[in-house]
């Protein structure tokens, strides 16, 4: 099979356009092919001038009557062209004498662009255009015009350009585009071929179903999808059996007088769950291979507890354990609730955020290094350069989602060494529908603890309209005088134009006059860190009754005694959000509710999702209805590596591949394992060799 050809192997691409195309992730003719177009608009009709329309993108075709250079405020170059049936003006602010020169009376252009009003009429600013002579002047575009992602310095045209240049190199055979799967597999799917493929989504015919094309529903379209989703499972298979290849520390059950100690002093007993779930981390952790798990949980269900006790293991063997948090709030919340378990039991434990600066830094550096600091508690700060452990045996990774793969992985690296890799523990409390957890994290196995705490009650959601804000004060107040606390969410800090709802500072404002007898705080993304601490502290001290705050709180704080959560202009946040934000509260023993406050008018999905919230406290059945109605995106974050950057696949469009995508990985890695690297390559790219420098 023979190697790709650079890109500048295509006329006329030199090294500089050659790097503007590396920004795209293009290399090699084989690349352009697999830039796929974002969407497509119909050049096919030529419009007549006269029938042009305000707002309509259309092409059109004239005669140029006039070209001037004007400077109306600024320096602009004006054409006017005609059809006979009305009149365009064409405006350029920047052009050359070249361009100016070529728009000269009696030439016939064909322009693309957006039809806006101007005082001279109807203008399209900066449009594609060319000069047609007598051939093509009668022949409209046989094609949808696809749209490219774009990058600076190359317009849509040019891109177009070389795309057809790449692909009409590979219909006249010059070269081959290999096609990585097997006829076998694709047997029983009904998708066409490869080449047939690539050639439909960027030559689509006149008559092609552009619904279907938007929609990226289009058996051309599904064909790449599964193909795609087929490289990002193999390349978390591969980097999970280059993990598993390596060597772990075996920490067997010798450590249960740590674990015994630990549990001694809790006043309840472990769920079935978290018992099933501990003794599946606890059996992958005496194998001599690194753990790779998954647990994920409502929030609530434990998990947290479910990772302490399975460090005892590692400490027990003079270990170090590292539990990495998405933020310093959550990451201090960890390390109290380690200190109170641990510190009694004579286990150090450290915590190291971005904030930790000078001699308090060095000495907590020189701690972990030592091994002194046996439990280290942190943010991404744990895998920055200047970290180093002296025998981490026992990751932690909280919140994965938060996180990409390759920001584990370099924790993971924090371990490397005598030969020996540290066992992986991954907790998320944004529980994923199963086909979504098989293809989002293909590299681990998976437990769920599905089981609350005895004694938990459910969460009464209720919807309300904005208007009745005053009656939800009122209840503010009755709870607070109760003894309880309660939360205000709000979705912004400052006043905003755009979004015209009520924002953090501006409703403690409010709400410290309609409650004057209640002590409230406020916490947002833009408080200095020791500032949100403190505040943080009084809280759940019960020093302050109210908080008031961004959802800076979605994650991870844990205050029993709040009872009420409100959240404002709901019909603006994902269900995800949502019900790790309901999740703050129903932490104890008393009855818990949480109201969603709402702007009409409500869009269908709107309404939806707050149906949802009111129906269900189940944390599975909230991700599956978000899955439906938002994509996997709101599930996993933006920053899970490769699923956050699919090209054509989609992963709740194109649920229905994934189970065939598995069998096809399982397959592809038993029976053409020589396919694997290039496929992966194909559409991961230098993030695939990463995997391999990493893993």
């Amino acid at each position: 099979m023979s190697e790709p050809r650079p890109v500048t192997a295509l006329r006329g691409v030199g090294a500089a356009l050659a790097g503007r195309l590396r920004t795209l992730g293009v290399e090699t003719t084989q690349d352009l092919l697999f830039l796929l177009p974002l969407r497509y608009e119909d050049r096919t009709r030529i419009m007549a001038l006269g029938e042009l329309q305000p707002g309509l993108r259309a092409a059109v075709e004239g005669e140029v009557q006039l070209t001037e250079v004007s400077f109306r405020g600024r320096r602009q170059l004006l054409c006017r062209i005609a059809d006979g049936s009305g009149f365009l003006t064409l405006k350029f602010f920047h052009f050359t004498s070249q361009q100016r020169d070529s728009f000269a009376r009696g030439v016939r252009l064909r322009c693309f662009g957006e039809a806006r009003r101007s005082p001279q009429g109807l203008e399209f600013v900066h449009p594609e255009y060319r000069r047609l002579d007598a051939a093509s002047s009668a022949v409209a575009d046989e094609h949808l015009t696809p749209i490219y992602p774009s990058t600076e310095g190359i317009t849509q045209g040019r891109m177009r350009q070389l795309v057809g240049a790449a692909l009409d190199g590979f219909a006249k055979a010059a070269e081959e585009i290999p096609d990585h799967l097997p006829a076998e597999l694709l047997a029983d799917a009904d998708l066409p071929s490869l080449r047939a493929a690539l050639t439909y989504v960027h030559r689509p015919p006149n008559d092609a179903p552009v619904h279907e094309l938007l929609e990226r529903r289009h058996p051309a379209q599904r064909r790449l999808a599964f193909e795609e989703l087929l490289a990002h499972q193999l390349s978390l298979k591969v980097l999970r059996g280059r993990i598993r290849r390596e060597s772990a520390w075996p920490l067997a059950a010798d450590g249960g007088d740590l674990k015994a100690r630990l549990l001694a002093p809790l006043p309840f007993r472990l769920t079935r769950a978290q018992t099933r779930v501990l003794a599946e981390v606890e059996a992958d952790l005496e194998a001599t291979r690194p753990m790779l798990r998954l647990v994920q949980g409502d929030v609530g269900c434990g998990k947290t507890l479910v990772a302490a006790l399975a460090a005892t293991r590692a400490l027990a063997a003079g270990h170090q354990v590292a539990l990495m948090a998405p933020t310093e709030l959550l990451a201090e919340q960890h390390a109290q609730n380690f200190q109170r378990w641990f510190e009694p039991l004579g286990v150090n434990v450290a915590l190291l955020s971005g904030r930790l600066k000078g001699k308090p830094r060095e000495a907590t550096l020189a701690a972990i290094a030592s091994g002194a600091a046996a439990l280290v508690v942190g943010t991404h700060a744990l895998f920055q350069e200047g970290v180093a452990f002296a025998s981490l045996a026992f990751v932690i990774v909280d919140e994965q989602h938060r996180f990409g793969v390759h920001q584990r992985l370099s924790l993971r690296e924090k371990g490397a060494g005598g030969g020996y890799q540290p066992h992986q523990l991954i907790m998320t409390a944004t529980p994923i529908p199963r086909t979504l957890a098989m293809t989002a994290y293909a590299d681990l196995d998976v437990s769920v603890i599905d089981e609350l705490p005895p004694g938990r009650t459910p969460v009464q959601t209720v919807v309300l309209a904005e208007q009745r804000r005053a009656e939800v004060v009122q209840r503010i107040r009755t709870a607070c005088l109760q003894g309880r606390q309660a939360y205000w969410v709000c979705p912004l800090i400052d006043e905003s134009d755009e979004l015209p709802f009520q924002a953090a500072e501006e409703t403690v404002a409010a709400l410290s006059v309609a409650l004057p007898d209640l002590k409230l705080g406020l916490v947002h993304g833009r408080l200095a860190a020791n500032l949100k601490a403190e505040v943080m502290r009084r809280f759940k001290a019960g020093e302050i009754q109210l908080l008031v705050a961004t959802t800076v709180i979605e994650v991870g704080v844990d205050v029993p005694n709040a009872t009420l959560m409100v959240i404002e202009n709901a019909e603006r946040m994902g269900l995800a959000q949502l019900h790790q934000l309901r999740g703050r509260v129903g932490r104890g023993e008393h009855a818990s509710s949480c109201v969603l406050l709402y702007r009409a008018p409500l869009s269908p999905v709107a309404r939806e999702r707050l149906a949802v919230m009111r129906e269900t406290n189940d944390g599975f059945q909230v991700a599956q209805r978000d899955l439906d109605l938002r994509g996997p995106g709101e599930l996993l974050g933006t920053r899970q590596t490769g699923l956050a950057n699919l090209r054509v696949a989609d992963l709740a469009r194109d649920a229905d591949l994934l189970p065939r995508v598995q069998d096809a990985a399982e397959r592809l890695l038993a029976e053409w394992p020589q396919r694997v690297a290039p496929l992966v390559r194909r559409w991961i790219g230098h993030a695939a060799e990463a995997y391999g420098r990493v893993g």
